[in-house]
C-alpha cells in the first residue's frame, strides 16, 4: 500500500503507465475505490480527499502528477485530522 494522506492544497492527476492498481479516496464521509489499467485513462484527485493506492500488480508503475511543488506542511497524515479539517 502506498499513500495514506490528503493534501491541503495541491491536487493530483494519477495514471498507470504499466500494470494495474487501485486507487482508493475517502471525502471524509463516503469511500470509493477505481482501478487503473490502461495508460490512457487518468484519476483526478482534488485537493482534501484522502488517498492511497494498493493492489499494485507486478511491475505496475504509477505516474502521478501534482499541481503544487512538494510542500510538508501541505499533507495531512493522519485520517483523524483530515476528517476534523474537512468538519
Amino acid at each position: 500500500m502506498r499513500g495514506g494522506h490528503a493534501y491541503r492544497e495541491s491536487q493530483e492527476f494519477i495514471i498507470a503507465l504499466s500494470g494495474s492498481f487501485d486507487v482508493v479516496l475517502n471525502d471524509g464521509l463516503k469511500e470509493r475505490r477505481f482501478a487503473l489499467n490502461r495508460s490512457y485513462y487518468g484519476l483526478y484527485v482534488p485537493k482534501m480527499i484522502w488517498r492511497h493506492m494498493e493492489n499494485f500488480s507486478t511491475n505496475s508503475l504509477a505516474l502521478v502528477l501534482s499541481s503544487t511543488h512538494f510542500m510538508e506542511e501541505d499533507y495531512i497524515r493522519e485520517f483523524a485530522d483530515f476528517v476534523q479539517q474537512k468538519g
